[in-house]
């Protein structure tokens, strides 16, 4: 049976003149799956989540957000919508428990605060005024601010932009516990580990148009491609490409009768396949535009 779905996109076009931001873009989001877009500055991905967000129309095409096309939304809707945008705008004057129980307000059934503090690792920080927040810190109010209403959707733009690396894998399980409590997640990122880490599908755009999507192992045939297999002897460094790299190091465990020194198996990273897919649009592109 199809899992139930979120987001419903077929046919997705916004233009601003003659450029073309989103063309023709196609997209589905299960209920309770992380879903993350990738592409480079200017592919369309910030177009693309504020149509679904309901901020921007859109010119052509049929999108339906549970269940419901964003441009004709209610109020009913949006409270099963949150959203943490690059920059939250908080009073800085503010404490962050007074920043959550107006935000609360706002709903009928509200998450409690005390609980909410927990849950994003701010409870020590309940009285700290939002400016004195570290950068980690202010994401996860961010964070806050966006479930506290109890949203089925929450869309996370950049979320941990600016984050130490301890910091980025603290929200990591943030977010992956939301997930865990059927909440749909929706990201963008620049961070390729980030998208490897959390998503449990991804879509790349490039110049408006979907290239693809796929779980993160599989994206660009990364779990088909070759295995480069890595060895030092002697003579210095060594690589193999091969298909078979459990018999490749096999064979060099008999060779070396043992352990073989500094032996590396890889296969191409996601970062590796997105920027392969990016510089093969960018060409088709150039070549159009050269025959045209």
């Amino acid at each position: 049976m199809a899992a139930p779905t979120a987001i419903t996109v077929r046919g997705l076009r916004k233009t601003y003149g003659s450029f073309t931001a989103v063309a023709d873009v196609d997209l589905t989001v299960d209920v309770g799956e992380i879903f993350a877009i990738l592409g480079p500055n200017g592919a369309g991905k910030s177009t693309t989540v504020e149509i679904l967000e309901g901020f921007r129309t859109r010119d052509t095409g049929t999108v339906e957000v549970l269940g419901t096309d964003p441009a004709s939304a209610d109020a009913d809707w949006r409270a099963r919508v949150g959203t943490v945008l690059q920059t939250s705008g908080f009073t800085d004057e503010l404490s962050v428990r007074e920043i959550l129980d107006h935000f609360a307000s706002f709903y009928a059934a509200p998450r409690d605060t005390a609980e909410l503090l927990a849950a994003v690792g701010l409870t020590e920080k309940a009285s700290a005024r939002a400016r004195t927040l570290s950068g980690g810190q202010q994401r996860r109010l961010d964070v806050a601010v966006g479930v506290v209403g109890r949203p089925e959707l929450l869309f996370l733009d950049e979320p941990t932009t600016g984050f130490d690396p301890e910091a980025r894998r603290q929200f990591w399980e943030l977010i992956r516990g939301l997930r865990d409590e059927g909440t749909t997640i929706v990201l963008t990122t620049h961070y390729l580990d980030e998208a490897e880490a959390l998503a449990d599908r991804v879509a790349v755009l490039v110049g408006g148009r979907v290239m693809e999507v796929a779980t993160p192992a599989t994206l660009g045939g990364r779990s088909g491609a070759d295995a480069a297999v890595r060895w030092v002897d002697d003579d210095g460094p060594h690589e193999v490409l091969t298909d078979r790299p459990t018999q490749t190091v096999g064979e060099l465990a008999a060779r070396f009768g043992g352990e073989v020194p500094e032996l590396r198996v890889m296969r191409p990273s996601l970062e590796d396949v997105y920027l392969a897919m990016v510089a093969a649009s960018h060409h088709a592109a150039d070549v159009e535009r050269a025959s045209s």
